[in-house]
């Protein structure tokens, strides 16, 4: 089987993708206003990975790259890369599993910036990797336009990663983000000073980095970390340890195995317990 009907086929197995089209047909019956978006960015199509490639594209349409050449572009990158139509999955989960305010696998596909800026992000990678790397970083400045998120195209960013709300995130060039990692609002990775080289963070697995978070220089924040809201952190941070402060210092332990699924964002005060340090 050829690539192209190997990526057609998915879909009619796909439960991710039978249970966004599931809620785009009832969004459908619920509101007649909003059918034509609907119909266009996902019943049009006949896989997970189209619809994303339409959308996405439509999304960042402009007179100097149009929206037809990018949704070529992106369908080309995807076609054969087994790995991101994985990643497109386990993203939506992420979000769907730790944003409350998220009912529908569809809502994230449609509306929500940091998905998109984060799919942007990794076509633009891939495109880097090719040696496209105008068109990457024509990518990296339209996502920073549209969406408020800044992240250079040879940034290394994991799996399952939420970034909730979005506006005002910064990835340097050089940063690295783990999987299964949550990232808040106002949030920078970058560097600390005009140093070149590899001079940006390295961020383990399933870290929670919360809103406003600086973390700068080419430091470690370990595995099952937490760094506290506003927190501005310079040096490294332990492994399933809190670290919060300007500069930021370990206050504790996470209070939990994976403190990026739990989303628990609160601070010991006065000598209280976190309901997750129980």
């Amino acid at each position: 089987m050829s690539p192209q009907a190997e990526v057609k086929s998915f879909g009619h197995v796909d439960p991710v993708w039978q249970k966004i089209r599931t809620e785009a047909e009832a969004a459908v019956e619920a509101d007649k206003v909003i059918a034509g978006l609907i119909y266009n960015a996902i019943l049009n199509h006949q896989s997970l990975e189209q619809s994303l490639c339409y959308h996405l594209s439509q999304r960042l349409d402009h007179s100097d790259v149009d929206a037809s050449v990018l949704n070529r572009t992106f369908n080309d990158i995807i076609e054969n890369d087994k790995y991101f139509r994985e990643t497109i999955r386990i993203d939506l989960a992420a979000i769907f599993e730790r944003d409350p305010a998220c009912n529908r696998l569809l809502e994230p596909l449609l509306y929500f910036k940091g998905f998109h800026a984060l799919q942007t992000h990794r076509f633009a990678n891939r495109l880097w990797k090719r040696g496209s790397r105008d068109f990457a970083l024509y990518l990296q400045s339209q996502c920073s336009r549209l969406f408020g998120v800044d992240i250079h195209p040879k940034a290394k960013i994991g799996c399952g990663i939420m970034i909730d709300h979005a506006s005002g995130l910064v990835i340097g060039e050089t940063a690295e983000v783990g999987d299964y990692t949550s990232i808040l609002h106002n949030v920078t990775l970058g560097g600390s000073g005009k140093e070149s080289g590899d001079r940006h963070p390295k961020i383990g697995n399933n870290v929670m980095i919360g809103a406003g978070a600086k973390i700068l220089g080419n430091i470690h924040v370990g595995h099952c970390a937490r760094v506290a809201a506003g927190s501005v952190v310079v040096a490294d941070v332990p492994s399933q340890m809190t670290v919060a402060g300007v500069p930021a210092k370990v206050i504790g332990t996470a209070g939990c195995a994976e403190p990026a699924r739990n989303m628990n964002q609160l601070l010991t005060i006065n000598g209280a317990k976190n309901e997750t340090d129980e």
